[in-house]
């Protein structure tokens, strides 16, 4: 089957349906598994795509009528056919008892999938879907007048990193007051995600959403008691080496208390960093920075810039952050971005480019099971895009095409792992907030008792940030994370892999070309392997201690002092 993907847009069920049938009709053996998978694969990968389409054209104009109301349409109208039939699907192969290699993995994902499907909560998927893209509306329409000029939110965010304070806190504070001006409207969205959540739970006999999200993550490797952990580790191992990285903050500033908009100014006292003008120079330095990790990685980008598959500058009514997603039919990647021209843009395009490479390395697998975004554990997802990261350090240099001089890439590397390090503390918060939301309904459900939690796991994980004044911008830092309102419990996630990315760091320093030949096995590998396998081939540690963390902190940590020299002796 050949189609278009402005044919792919146009389908609906009654184009899927005859494919659907026909397998569903055909009778399994042996002989003709591999070639019946091969077809369902092609069907699979063009409803992949049309929902993916659809997404992106929301995202990237947040006020576009008709893309919301094709999205809408799509979930009310063909998604409820497309999961049935899927669930279909999986039922009769499995119902076959045939083996086929490399689907162990996914066949025992598809297990715990057909287990919890329920036709009643692809009502409830809808009406989430439906609410995801409002509350897009709500934080892509969130500009701020500064200096007679209307600014999103993340031009804003740019300030934080300016050397005057006053300017730092002038401009955080007109953001923070803005967004509390949406606090009554994304509490009460809070309201609705968790009511719909806690009836899709129930609809499945499961305990509680926790429960029944565990499952539908596919999370056979690790348990609810194993993040707990995690995060009693990072308060033992990483609080302390944070606090003791701010106090030397507050000392170079010359600030007895630090305030939030404190924490990303660079410590040489020069401007901030300004790593390109535009988006072709972004796009053009990191594509050198990628044939310097390796070659094929800079032509798997330079066909994406060749193809229209980067949307990377920002602008009013796009959605929030940055993402990829793949076209799995095509078999192409796409990188959405928010730049406004500073160093942490760098590092986006960097992460992002990192799941685009994953999906390349992973289309040449037979099978959509295997290569689809959801096959692959984000736990070694976020590997593939936290790796590059640190892969691409050594080649942020103007001599090998990147985008400093050697003192501010020392700069800019420094920024990075010290941001790196901030990360785990946070990562932390929001895992365990919504542990406890998920687990106590009733009081999750109370948007006051969530800023409550909030406060309280600032004080646990954050006693470096002097809040006093601001009391109510950080009880709401909840509602500023899209992750637990849009993509419930994928957070811990990062943290594992921030973990795996630093160890495949640690084996760059030692040998690159040898640490990267063994992160794109890993890579390849897709959805085949569980975790710890896939940990392992990319020469890390599957880890959830403190002892595993205070390895890395300290290698981190000696790796800020040495880069320091760099730009302060120069």
């Amino acid at each position: 089957m050949q189609i278009t993907k402005e044919e792919i847009l146009s389908w609906g069920w009654k184009d899927f349906e005859p494919y659907y049938a026909s397998l569903e009709n055909q009778p399994l053996s042996a002989a003709n598994v591999e070639g019946w998978l091969k077809d369902w694969s092609t069907i699979s990968s063009i409803a992949d795509e049309l929902y993916n389409r659809l997404y992106v054209a929301v995202s990237t104009n947040t006020a576009d009528e008709k893309a919301a109301q094709q999205l809408e349409d799509y979930m009310c109208q063909t998604y409820p056919h497309l999961k049935n039939a899927e669930q279909k699907m999986k039922q009769k192969l499995l119902a076959s008892g045939l083996k086929v290699k490399g689907m162990e993995v996914p066949l025992r994902n598809m297990r715990a999938e057909v287990d919890l499907f329920r036709e009643e909560n692809l009502e409830l998927e809808a009406r989430q879907e439906k609410l995801n893209t409002e509350h897009d509306k709500v934080m892509g329409a969130q500009t701020v007048e500064y200096r007679g000029e209307q600014k999103t939110v993340r031009q804003m965010e740019a300030l934080l990193w300016e050397t005057d304070r006053h300017v730092r806190r002038e401009g955080w504070e007109k953001l923070a007051f803005r967004q509390l001006e949406d606090r009554e409207i994304i509490n009460q969205q809070w309201v609705d995600y968790m009511e719909l959540r806690r009836q899709m739970a129930h609809n499945a006999d499961k305990e509680n959403f926790r429960a029944y999200r565990w499952q539908q993550l596919r999370r056979f490797d690790y348990t609810p008691e194993d993040c707990v952990a995690f995060q009693d580790a990072i308060e033992e191992a990483v609080v302390p080496a944070v606090s003791h990285l701010m106090e030397r903050r507050k000392k170079a500033l010359g600030i007895a208390q630090l305030r939030y908009y404190d924490l990303f100014v660079d410590l040489s006292g020069k401007p901030p960093l300004t790593p390109f003008k535009d988006i072709s120079e972004l796009t053009k330095k990191a594509n050198a920075v990628f044939y310097q990790v390796h070659p094929d990685f800079g032509k798997y980008f330079t066909s994406m810039d060749k193809e229209g598959l980067l949307d990377l500058a920002n602008r009013q009514n796009k959605a929030a952050g940055a993402y990829c997603t793949q076209f799995s039919y095509t078999k192409r990647p796409f990188i959405f971005a928010n730049a406004v021209g500073i160093h942490d843009d760098v590092q986006s395009i960097l992460h992002e480019s990192g799941h685009a490479f994953h999906a390349f390395e992973t289309f040449s697998l037979p099978y959509f099971q295997q290569y689809a975004e959801y096959a692959l554990p984000m736990e070694f997802a976020e590997v593939a895009s936290m790796g590059m990261e640190f892969l691409a350090l050594p080649y942020l240099e103007q001599k090998y095409g990147g985008f400093y001089e050697p003192a501010d890439s020392a700069r800019a590397r420094v920024d990075h792992i010290e941001a790196s390090l901030l990360f785990w503390p946070y990562m932390a918060m929001v895992d365990a907030f919504q542990h406890w939301a998920y687990e106590n309904f009733e009081e999750g459900c109370n948007p006051q008792k969530c800023d409550e939690k909030w406060g309280e796991l600032e004080a646990r994980f954050r006693p470096h940030i002097d809040w006093s004044g601001y009391e109510e911008v950080m009880k709401t830092g909840w509602q500023r994370k899209d992750h637990i309102h849009q993509v419930p419990f994928y957070y811990v996630e990062y943290g594992l892999a921030q973990l795996g990315a630093v160890q495949i760091w640690a084996g760059a320093i030692q040998d690159q070309s040898r640490a990267v030949s063994q992160y794109r096995r890993a890579l390849a590998l897709g959805g085949t392997a569980p975790l710890p396998k896939l940990f392992e081939t990319a020469g890390a540690e599957f880890a959830f201690n403190a002892q595993t963390l205070k390895k890395a902190v300290e290698l981190m940590t000696e790796a800020i002092n040495e880069l320091e020299k760099n730009y302060r002796n120069e």
